[in-house]
């Protein structure tokens, strides 16, 4: 039995907010975009290259806005990803380089929390 993690729920505050955030800002690639009813709305993001994406929106979730942390995406170059972050505006940590991996930190809007990791190179 295979399963596969494709969608995570972010609880945000502002869905407009957010969704530039993650395009503009972050670079996801916007897939979806509908209200369903009156009650929900449904945003679906995805990172480039990713067979995970993050949905957002209105009556998704009862988690509070800003609860979700340590949600990490692996990164080839993590210097090159948080100089492009930089660029972009994103308010992101310095480079914490562990014995396992090299990581660095972000939050959206509303306060959950990211990590980048670069992988330690194979021999």
């Amino acid at each position: 039995m295979q399963m596969k993690i494709e969608l995570i729920i972010v609880p945000v505050s502002d869905v407009e907010r957010a969704k530039a955030f993650y395009t503009e800002k972050i670079g996801f690639h916007a897939d979806h975009d509908h209200v369903v009813s009156e009650d929900i709305r449904f945003v679906q993001l995805t990172p480039p290259g990713s067979a995970c994406s993050i949905a957002i929106g209105k009556g998704l979730t009862e988690k509070k806005p800003g609860s979700l942390s340590a949600i990490l995406m692996v990164v080839e170059d993590i210097k090159a990803a948080r100089e492009e972050l930089l660029k972009r505006g994103v308010e992101i940590s310095e480079i914490d380089v562990q014995p396992w991996a090299d990581f660095a930190y972000f939050r959206d809007p509303d306060g959950n929390s990211w990590s980048l990791q670069e992988l330690p190179k194979r021999a």
